[in-house]
């Protein structure tokens, strides 16, 4: 579960590191009648994404008119396809300094890590791949409950050296990287990061910026914390620190869904190359199918095969629920082929065949891109399916004409995925897919 900037300010609070004065959330500017505001201030959009500052969503006014006009353009903004809908106001704060400072665990070996820039302000990776010499990183190999002080002087000594302007802090700095550790590790999070951790003109250190994602599975320990800031404990949200625009359309629809493409929207293909969409029978064939368009893809096509995402198409999805998962891929941006199987157990044949010719036709009918799908159903409800599929061939064929279903165990999954990849080179050396 991510956290809004504004409650992961609450929590920092709670545990000692300065923050701004948060003025208020709103809505709509009717709502900035109800508080008294001393300016300068700033404007920020709370969405649950990266790059608020570049897309327009951090902003400053320094009167009330300002302020105004701010939070009416921004409301009608969308950062990286999120729309904006609660707007944090606090007090702007003059900056000597900016530090990037986090607190997470490497997902390869689950060891705490903790990271500390004077860099701070901008994207740490690009700071990272262009100076790593002005990155400070440091595993905590033991799961120590509190940060010893010695390593926090470590990052205090290589900030200093970094930034002169820092000399007169050390002892701030030092609380605040004890502090943040003590967060992460009591509310069990998954990443506690500041960015930036301010230097005011008058040597303050406060946290200008926040982000804290919870682990969901200590959510029930969390109870009393997640109260205090105003959540709903049963409340859920995305638990991975940047959803992409199809992970956050699939969670809303209510299947799990994620790319296995950086920033898919902006995505630039390789021409030699077929990407793979997949809508597999459930989880587990969901990781089967990644490994094994990629294992036919290495022996068959030179390894230029690359799978997109990963679905969980399993649980008896409804019609309308089999229609969004094609939708989806059909419309990602990435995809040329899409693969697909039915091994019906709780899940029927015949609803997965009608939900998806129902996504067909209706993006045939609405003149939509159209996407090559190779795939097989066996199993659940196998013979109503297959009488299904046939009538429908019959009545609507132009809509099912890049429709490749095999009925029945009469051919392996490795060469329906062998044939769908040798049909989609064949057809993108065509140009006959539209991108």
């Amino acid at each position: 579960m991510r956290l809004y900037e504004y409650e992961a300010k609450q929590i920092f609070g709670k545990f000692g590191m300065r923050i701004p004065q948060q003025i208020a959330i709103v809505e709509n500017i009717e709502q900035l009648d109800d508080f008294s505001i001393s300016f300068p201030i700033m404007i920020k959009a709370m969405v649950l994404i990266g790059g608020r500052g570049k897309a327009g969503g951090i902003k400053k006014a320094k009167n009330i008119d300002e302020t105004k006009t701010i939070i009416s353009e921004m409301l009608k903004l969308s950062i990286h396809g999120y729309s904006i809908e609660k707007i944090l106001l606090e007090e702007a704060v003059n900056i000597s300094s900016e530090i990037y400072l986090s607190v997470t665990t490497d997902p390869a070996t689950f060891d705490i890590v903790i990271v500390a820039s004077a860099s701070g302000g901008v994207d740490i990776e690009e700071v990272a791949r262009q100076n790593p010499e002005k990155i400070w990183k440091k595993i905590i190999l033991e799961n120590v409950k509190e940060l010893p002080g010695i390593i926090a002087d470590e990052a205090v000594e290589f900030l200093v050296k970094s930034d002169s302007n820092l000399m007169g802090s050390e002892n701030q700095l030092k609380t605040t990287i004890q502090s943040l550790y003590s967060a992460f590790q009591t509310v069990e999070a998954k990443i506690c990061e500041i960015n930036p951790l301010i230097v005011s003109e008058d040597k303050n250190i406060i946290a200008a910026d926040a982000k804290v994602v919870l682990d969901d599975n200590s959510l029930y320990r969390q109870e009393p914390l997640l109260k205090s800031i105003g959540i709903d404990p049963r409340s859920k949200r995305h638990d991975i620190s940047e959803q992409t625009i199809f992970e956050d359309k699939a969670y809303r629809i209510g299947f799990p869904y994620l790319d296995l493409l950086d920033e898919p929207e902006k995505f630039e293909k390789e021409k030699d190359k077929l990407y793979v969409g997949l809508v597999p029978g459930g989880a587990g064939y969901g990781i089967f199918s990644i490994d094994e368009v990629v294992n036919v893809g290495n022996r068959y096509f030179n390894g230029k095969v690359v799978p997109i995402n990963f679905m969980d198409s399993g649980g008896g999805p409804s019609l309308s629920k089999v229609a969004d998962m094609f939708h989806l891929l059909m419309d990602h941006p990435a995809t040329d082929l899409i693969i697909t199987s039915r091994f019906g157990g709780i899940s029927s044949c015949d609803i997965f065949i009608r939900g998806l010719i129902m996504s067909l036709r209706d993006r045939y009918t609405k003149r939509k891109r159209m996407i090559p799908i190779f795939g097989r159903m066996v199993g659940t409800d196998l013979a109503a399916a297959r009488e299904y599929f046939e009538k429908a061939k019959r009545e609507t064929p132009e809509p099912l004409k890049d429709l490749h279903i095999v009925v029945g165990n009469k051919k392996i999954m490795a060469d329906v995925i062998k044939d769908g990849i040798e049909y989609g080179f064949k057809i993108k050396s065509q140009d006959g897919i539209k991108r």
